[in-house]
């Protein structure tokens, strides 16, 4: 049976990521790691400890006999700009140690990468698998050279180590967190709280999205497939659907039909315009069968659904 190290347990992808790993391999084969907040309700192992700490992790390893480690932790896109140095050296830093570890101990490993490693010299539309990158954004760089430094690990010492490039990812569990694509989650808050949203990014701005059972689901479907069917070892493209900012408000109001959005870009509108339409994920598909089931009209309507039982609360 695995032991599963989950990092950032309790970020947005940890969130829902870790009930399922739990239904797969049982509540006591995932192990937790938080740096701060553990929610009141959860159920389960929590350690706590620092990713760019090589001693603690190497404990908890030992400690838990882990053979895979999801290594979430990390800052994102719009905060990182904030404070750069500690976005690098929780961003590069703590994964180079997450590696380290997984050569030294022989464990399996998914690491997340993102959109952001794209940047304004990128093809907007259909962005394939290998094209230019140039991220202008901290967030970006980390994340486009840990995806280098993952495929050296693979090369150099042969590490089952293996990766996504995340869209903006959607869910009702986690609240917006700052990152430039959370404007898509803070949309079906406002709506329900306000009936009106102030978008931080334009009406026309277009960005690959994802409901978060779809990006939970990929991330399993990595992890599951055999190893000689993982083609990519720097990070795949991920895609489900893209919208415009104006479309989702005009989806959310056929739900809510007096519901209203104006839009006043801030400094995300500049890296939102540095990130693709529309990706190009036909090596996924091809190599270990993902496909996307969540439109935009069936993601609004579940997630809408799940937002009022939510805040009722």
């Amino acid at each position: 049976m695995d032991k599963i190290l989950v990092t950032g347990a309790f970020g947005q992808i940890g969130s829902d990521l870790i009930p399922e790993l739990q239904k797969k391999h049982g509540r006591d084969n995932v192990i937790c790691l938080a740096h701060k907040n553990v929610p009141e309700d959860f159920h389960g192992i929590v350690e706590h400890g620092d990713v760019r700490k090589k001693e603690e992790i190497q404990s908890l390893i030992a400690k838990h006999k882990i053979t895979q480690i999801y290594h979430l932790a990390g800052m994102i896109s719009a905060v990182g700009e904030k404070n750069p140095q500690l976005a690098w050296d929780i961003n590069m830093n703590g994964l180079k140690t997450i590696l380290d570890i997984c050569v030294e101990n022989k464990l399996k490993l998914f690491w997340p990468s993102s959109i952001a490693i794209f940047g304004p010299t990128t093809p907007k539309d259909n962005t394939p698998q290998r094209t230019v990158a140039e991220p202008t954004t901290i967030y970006g760089v980390a994340k486009y050279a840990g995806e280098l430094l993952c495929q050296y690990y693979h090369l150099k010492f042969n590490l089952d180590v293996r990766s996504l490039r995340y869209p903006g990812i959607i869910s009702w569990k986690a609240e917006p967190g700052g990152g430039t694509t959370d404007y898509a989650v803070a949309f079906y808050y406002d709506a329900l709280l306000k009936g009106h949203y102030t978008c931080f990014v334009r009406e026309d701005t277009v960005l690959p999205m994802m409901y978060m059972d779809d990006a939970i689901r990929a991330t399993l479907m990595l992890m599951d497939a055999p190893a000689e069917k993982i083609k990519v070892r720097t990070s795949y493209n991920l895609a489900a659907i893209s919208f415009s900012a104006k479309e989702q408000e005009e989806d959310i109001r056929k739900h809510i039909p007096g519901f209203r959005a104006d839009y006043a870009p801030d400094s995300r509108q500049k890296i939102a315009d540095s990130w693709p339409r529309i990706i190009d994920d036909s090596e996924a598909r091809k190599d270990w069968g993902w496909k996307h089931e969540f439109t935009l009209p069936k993601m609004t309507e579940v997630m809408l659904k799940h937002l009022k039982a939510k805040l009722r609360k």
